[in-house]
């Protein structure tokens, strides 16, 4: 009779090391075509060092892997079962009574463990590695940057009072402050009925961001019916900081989970729609839950697959079975940026639709 806990750890094992070679194998490939990517688009319009490119590859390259890494789960699954079957060890273990069910288990938990670890530290280091890297190669290309033309927006408010703001170019400060250049805030106040009126226009040459307002320089304000005032400078309230001021620029990748909520809320309060930062918030959320649904389906396929024979065969499946996934996934993605499916919908459809393929499948093969 084999030990209890024995067949656990030794998959276990085997599942461990095949993840670890699997993401090993997407790693290098994800760094080596990021640092040709960031080689041709900032090396080739900045004069920066190898060691910067390789810098920047560094911060870049854990974002695009964290994506990736619902493959990395089911390709290394796939691995480690089709080699426990080639030696025939699936075959011993079934002949002893246990079941499927028993040897699959270890693989599901130890990536919802691993999906955790994913929403909790990794996520949250990726985003900050992310914004960093968007900082360091905007200060690398500054003089590339400068020349290029730009438009960037912002808009903040509460239930009295709407500020659009478009500045021409933003500085990157060594304080982490936001600095504008060529400044344009358009006033707007909220009327009882919730309609915008147009209240006053400010330009400034140049705008920073301080504890609860902006400071303005080189300022000109005019309302309806009245002419231009000049000023050297004014302030004008804000209820944004330097960190959520600064994701309004970034990609909703870059944001960690823990700030996520926060900066729906005030996305919400401008009047700008959330709902790309709602639809990542319940996509990191759903993350376990993706990568116990690729280890179970990975698991089951192999089993059945190795019962029908042809590794070949199950190696073409493997992949058209990823990018299938991969398609049905951003086309959800897709349908809740457009508010077509609500983001809770989009962002938990995928990995329910993949674990229920997988249990399905896993039933029928070991039950019939």
């Amino acid at each position: 009779m084999i030990g209890v806990g024995i067949i656990e750890r030794y998959v276990l094992k085997k599942t461990l090391g095949a993840l670890a070679g699997a993401l090993a194998v997407v790693g290098t490939l994800v760094m080596l075509i990021a640092f040709v990517d960031i080689s041709k688009n900032v090396g080739s319009r900045a004069d920066v060092s190898f060691v910067q490119l390789l810098f920047l590859t560094v911060l870049q390259a854990p974002a695009t892997i964290l994506v990736l890494t619902p493959f990395i789960f089911l390709f290394g699954t796939l691995s480690a079962f089709v080699g426990l079957n080639r030696r025939s060890e699936l075959i011993a273990m079934r002949a002893a009574g246990v079941s499927a069910w028993r040897f699959i288990m270890p693989a599901a938990v130890a990536a919802f463990v691993m999906g955790l670890l994913t929403v909790t530290l990794l996520n949250p280091l990726t985003s900050a590695m992310s914004a960093q890297f968007e900082t360091s190669r905007n200060a690398m290309m500054e003089n590339y940057l400068k020349s290029a033309p730009k438009g960037l927006w912002l808009r903040q408010g509460d239930d009295k009072t709407q500020i659009v703001i478009r500045a021409r170019a933003r500085d990157q400060a060594a304080d982490g402050a936001v600095r504008l250049r060529g400044v344009s805030f358009f006033i707007y106040k909220i009327a009882p009925n919730g309609s915008l009126q147009f209240s006053r226009r400010m330009e400034a040459a140049e705008a920073k961001l301080e504890p609860g307002f902006w400071q303005l320089t080189g300022v000109r304000e005019a309302a309806p019916g009245t002419g231009a005032i000049r000023s050297d400078s004014q302030t004008v309230p804000s209820n944004l900081d330097d960190r959520s001021a600064s994701e309004r620029f970034n990609n909703p990748q870059a944001i960690a989970i823990w700030r996520l909520p926060e900066t729906i809320r005030r996305t919400d309060a401008a009047g700008f729609s959330s709902v790309s930062l709602r639809l990542r918030l319940h996509q990191v959320l759903a993350t376990p839950l993706l990568f116990v649904a690729m280890s179970v389906l990975a698991a089951a396929f192999s089993l059945r697959l190795m019962r029908l024979g042809g590794l070949a065969g199950l190696a073409g499946a493997g992949v058209t079975l990823g990018f299938g996934f991969f398609f049905f996934n951003e086309l959800c993605g897709a349908l809740g940026k457009a508010d077509v499916l609500t983001p809770a919908m989009a962002a938990w459809t995928p990995p329910l639709v993949a674990l229920l393929a997988g249990l399905t499948l896993l039933c029928y093969t070991e039950d019939g």
